[in-house]
């Protein structure tokens, strides 16, 4: 079994954790955020995810070889990062915007071959029918992917100097919240610090892998319908 499932017991201070949280982060690597993020995630002992954009992990790629050194796994977030997979109908959509960023991860790329899909402007990063398409998840199944999901979404975007707290919460309510930032020159990365003080300090517990509820696509395998993540269609099952 890969690493990204195994189930794990977690402690804090000798006492199980009252929540999980596994981190991730969307939209990178920047060269004026990630290498603060990495640094932080090394001083707290924290492993995470980072889900590349194709096009920034070629202009810097040098960010995604020091966090896969650092113990951090890397996936596939689209090359290009404009129009969301469920909205694209080309042929060669999900060859154009998740192969190319394969090719660039190369040897950096997890083994599970890990996806994370995005809802799209406006969305405010809502599971929904944009994420996905038929044509989509038929390539992640053939090339054995791992549709990688979330359960909480900070929308630190918003409100870069004031998410650490609504975001605890959020994860609180969670047995395992998989929560989506982004390394992103905004501002809200100064405060990852205090955020994972603060989920430490409510009694919750890092950990790197995904909760089995927000991984639909498991190394090619359906594991959970997919209707309410494509468009409406009558050839969907």
């Amino acid at each position: 079994m890969s690493l990204s499932f195994l189930p794990a017991l977690s402690y804090v201070n000798g006492v199980k954790a009252m929540f999980d949280v596994t981190l991730s982060f969307d939209n990178g690597p920047e060269r004026a955020v990630t290498p603060g993020v990495l640094d932080t995630l090394r001083r707290e002992d924290v492993r995470a995810t980072f889900f590349v954009i194709g096009t920034k992990l070629m202009a810097a790629r040098e960010l995604a070889v020091r966090a896969h050194e650092e113990g951090h796994w890397l996936g596939n977030h689209t090359w290009s990062h404009t129009t969301p997979m469920g909205l694209r109908t080309e042929p060669n959509a999900a060859e154009l915007e998740i192969g190319r960023t394969e090719i660039a991860l190369a040897d950096l790329r997890h083994p599970d071959r890990l996806f994370r899909p995005f809802a799209g402007k406006g969305k405010g990063g809502v599971l929904g029918p944009t994420l996905l398409s038929p044509l989509t998840v038929a390539y992640l199944e053939r090339g054995r992917f791992t549709c990688v999901l979330w359960n909480v979404i900070a929308r630190e975007w918003e409100r870069p100097d004031d998410w650490v707290s609504s975001a605890v919460d959020l994860c609180a309510a969670q047995q395992h919240a998989l929560i989506v930032l982004h390394d992103l020159p905004n501002g809200a990365m100064d405060l990852l610090p205090a955020f994972i003080d603060a989920v430490r300090k409510r009694g919750g517990q890092f950990r790197q892998d995904f909760p089995a509820s927000a991984t639909p696509i498991a190394r090619g395998v359906r594991t959970q319908g997919l209707e309410d993540f494509m468009p409406s269609s009558p050839s969907v099952t």
